[in-house]
């Protein structure tokens, strides 16, 4: 198996420890490792796992490089410019597709956090599997734990593949949900969160594409032996529209396996994501770095450098940086993508 990372976000939920050029995934938000880090080291753990790419920015090729080990240099791609995901994993398809058109693609997100490996190894092999087995793009589900408004969602078809236990056909893709449909979506028990893993034989892959997406296809068979060849594609990537590969491939397509996850999976979304798995005191106050809650519940409170004090207050996030500070409510961060884009269009994009 081919493995893929896909490092080209900018994590603007994060904001402000998580800037433009320095984002979410080269960062150590949980343990000493960067999150891009802990998912190569997850991936080289497996056996089938015969070869690792990246995909990231142009402008972050240089500090993934020179940050990540295990991976060869000659296989971090750089985009031009960020077009969403799917011209990102059609990229690396069609480049593949040269050479290996045979072989499995699986697709992961760089910044993910994935607690119990032996479940998420024999995850990876029931997929790796189903997509040798045939024309067949495969997914990994999360059984979802609370009916969370920041996930999409699969519905899965309730009958396992035979000779696949836990693999169902998808049935649909659902976008980030309200809060009472979400509810539904865990009562029917039908539902699992979209992990963002994808599983497909390249040549497969391709062949989807050409049917679903052909105009993104025709550019990425133009610029693919540009890229073998170490050449610039910039002008014929400049014509690409943006797409992600869920709206532009898979709510397409109808040839769509799932594969349940039965391990602990957070997507480190926002500051409330990091809350939900990091260990907090006695009155759920969680606080990284140097800070103090005095009559205070539920707080997180990231400091660098600067001491930080809650009073009389809770349910708050406050994150402090050297050149910026964010008080939010926790009910409330996921407006932090919304300062971020106020920061940019007010001409303060040294802050973002």
């Amino acid at each position: 198996m081919k493995c893929v990372i896909l490092a080209g976000g900018s994590g603007t939920r994060f904001w402000p420890y998580s800037r433009y050029n320095r984002p979410k995934q080269l960062l150590k938000i949980v343990g000493n490792q960067s999150m891009l880090q802990m998912t190569v080291d997850r991936l080289l753990k497996i056996k089938k796992v015969t070869d690792i790419y990246i995909i990231t920015r142009k402008d972050l090729k240089d500090s993934v490089i020179k940050e990540v080990s295990g991976v060869k240099s000659e296989n971090i791609i750089a985009e031009p410019s960020s077009k969403n995901t799917a011209p990102a994993i059609g990229l690396v398809g069609a480049l593949l597709g040269l050479t290996e058109p045979d072989t499995v693609m699986g697709v992961f997100p760089a910044d993910h956090l994935i607690v119990g490996h032996r479940a998420f190894s024999k995850a990876i092999n029931t997929a790796d599997r189903l997509a040798k087995k045939g024309d067949n793009l495969v997914t990994i589900g999360i059984r979802p734990t609370s009916p969370s408004t920041a996930y999409g969602y699969i519905q899965y078809d309730d009958t396992d593949e035979k000779g696949y236990l836990g693999a169902h056909r998808v049935k649909t893709f659902a976008e980030k949900p309200h809060k009472d449909l979400a509810k539904r979506f865990v009562a029917s028990g039908d539902f699992v969160w979209n992990a963002g893993m994808f599983f497909w034989k390249v040549s497969t892959f391709l062949s989807a594409m050409d049917l679903y997406m052909p105009e993104l296809m025709e550019s990425l068979n133009e610029i693919a032996p540009r890229l073998q060849k170490g050449k610039s594609f910039q002008e014929q990537w400049d014509l690409i529209e943006p797409e992600s590969i869920d709206y532009g491939l898979l709510e397409k397509a109808n040839n769509i396996y799932g594969v349940r996850g039965d391990f602990k999976w957070n997507d480190i979304g926002s500051w409330n994501a990091l809350y939900d798995v990091l260990t907090s005191n006695a009155d759920n106050n969680i606080i990284r770095g140097n800070g103090k809650v005095l009559d205070g519940k539920n707080n997180l409170i990231q400091s660098n450098g600067k001491f930080t004090a809650v009073i009389g207050a809770s349910n708050l996030v406050v994150v402090n940086t050297e050149d910026a500070t964010l008080v939010v409510p926790r009910d409330k961060v996921e407006e932090v993508k919304e300062l971020v884009d106020f920061l940019k269009n007010s001409g303060n994009q040294e802050l973002t």
